[in-house]
């Protein structure tokens, strides 16, 4: 059994034990978190909802929070003298899926 969820603007298709990394949630290590936002959920009958899943749930452990690799803007006028060079790392969580319920 698969589910589709939606958090932090994307979704992801999870099963049970998948390892997920999404946007930064609130909770420690170790913390049970549930994630509500289920879009569709598969296996032997597939369901979709319209467009959430009413009363179906992931269930979810924090394994680690942590940063993203560094991206880097650089933008140069070429002849101006003129560049700027800006970074950004951004937050995340990674998760391991416990458990599907279909409500």
């Amino acid at each position: 059994m698969f589910a589709v969820i939606r958090t932090g603007g994307k979704q992801y298709k999870v099963a049970k034990d998948d390892l997920l990394t999404i946007e930064r949630i609130e909770g420690d290590e170790g913390a049970a978190v549930t994630l509500s936002e289920v879009l569709m959920l598969g296996g032997d009958a597939p369901k979709t909802g319209l467009p959430l899943i009413s009363g179906a749930s992931v269930s979810a452990e924090i394994v680690t929070q942590n940063r993203a690799d560094k991206v880097v803007a650089f933008k140069k006028k070429r002849r101006k003298n003129t560049h700027r060079k800006r970074g950004h790392r951004q937050l995340q969580t990674v998760v391991r899926i416990t458990g599907i319920t279909a409500g």
